[in-house]
């Protein structure tokens, strides 16, 4: 069974000897249990080797990226480290950071102990806005060559069309959702094209859960879903509460930020068809993979009308948010 050759559904048979021999396979040998970590996508499990070290293995879900495109994010993770970014690195074992074993693709990582960044933590925040700026700032010297860049049909006309014919919406809202959802897009869309900007490499998917806060400051995890895109991307998802929250939390990200890399205002008013976007591509994303049966265990109400319905109220008021005039690093308190 090759990378390519597997059905709809690839994980059936990644059962934890499976697991083990693989990672025996590149030298590693396990001690401990598998830790199985918060992934759906992949598969990502810790474990502690007979050397005392601790690693984290992580199985790429198949069909999803290219060879090249994993072999982009191993390389761009490891030239950010070379450059001082505090970033989780994979393995280079014979040689090589992507390892095959029985048609599964799998990388190898140091573990990166600590805890939860604290995202309402105006001196973590701080920190981070400077390290963002510095991955940044390596990041504008090259473009990615396999990786697409975010685009509106990525995020969102392709996404809609998706959900539109997988089902999954409740028929008793379906209506109802799909047209405040075409109002979202449609309206997210005005906006984007008349926002210029420089797409540059980015983390893809920077949210809180996705640094750890060490004895020595952040850690960046999970470079999965590094693209090309506007700075911004890997800005807004740092901003929660309400908007006199968000705008404090921006002057501290974008004030420590731009001591590495300037930073154009003009994208801030992507903040709002980002978020939108978001969650059109996030649905659609739960539909996708709804034959891989970690998705109902862990997403139950995934099918219910309740669902369907919060989320339709949850559009209408991204459809108001979309007219609200964009965040400001000059507004009053």
């Amino acid at each position: 069974m090759t990378d390519n050759q597997q059905g709809e559904f690839h994980f059936q048979a990644l059962t934890p000897d499976l697991i083990l021999d693989a990672v025996e396979s590149v030298g590693i040998y396990p001690e401990t249990g598998l830790l199985a970590l918060n992934s759906y996508e992949n598969r990502v499990y810790q474990f502690r080797c007979d050397q005392g070290k601790r690693y984290v293995v992580k199985f790429y879900r198949p069909q999803r990226w290219s060879n090249e495109q994993i072999q982009e994010e191993h390389h761009y993770a490891l030239a950010l480290a070379e450059n001082e970014v505090p970033i989780a690195v994979p393995l280079i074992i014979n040689g090589q950071t992507l390892h095959h074993y029985q048609g599964y693709r799998m990388a190898l990582f140091p573990s990166m102990g600590g805890r939860a960044f604290e995202v309402d933590n105006l001196e973590q925040l701080e920190v981070v806005g400077r390290f963002i700026g510095r991955i940044h700032q390596y990041a504008k010297k090259e473009q990615f060559t396999y990786r697409e860049p975010l685009t509106l049909a990525l995020l969102g006309h392709e996404p809609l069309a998706y959900l539109r014919q997988s089902g999954m919406v409740s028929s008793a809202m379906a209506n109802a959702f799909f047209t405040v959802c075409e109002q979202v897009l449609t309206k997210a869309e005005a906006i984007w094209k008349t926002v210029p900007f420089d797409s540059i490499r980015l983390h893809g998917d920077l949210h809180p859960g996705n640094i750890l806060w060490t004895p020595d400051g952040p850690g960046f995890v999970d470079l999965d879903d590094a693209r090309q895109g506007p700075a911004v991307q890997d800005i807004w998802m740092m901003l929660t509460g309400d908007r006199q929250q968000q705008t404090l939390q921006l002057d501290i990200l974008l004030d420590s930020y731009q001591e590495f890399a300037d930073f154009d205002m003009r994208q801030l008013a992507l903040i709002e068809p980002l978020r939108a976007l978001r969650m059109i591509h996030y649905n659609a994303w739960l539909a996708k993979r709804w034959q891989d049966p970690a998705f109902p265990m862990n997403f139950p109400w995934f099918g219910d009308v309740k669902y369907w319905e919060q989320q339709t109220l949850a559009f209408k008021e991204q459809l108001s948010a979309l007219d609200e005039p964009p965040l400001s690093l000059y507004q009053s308190s």
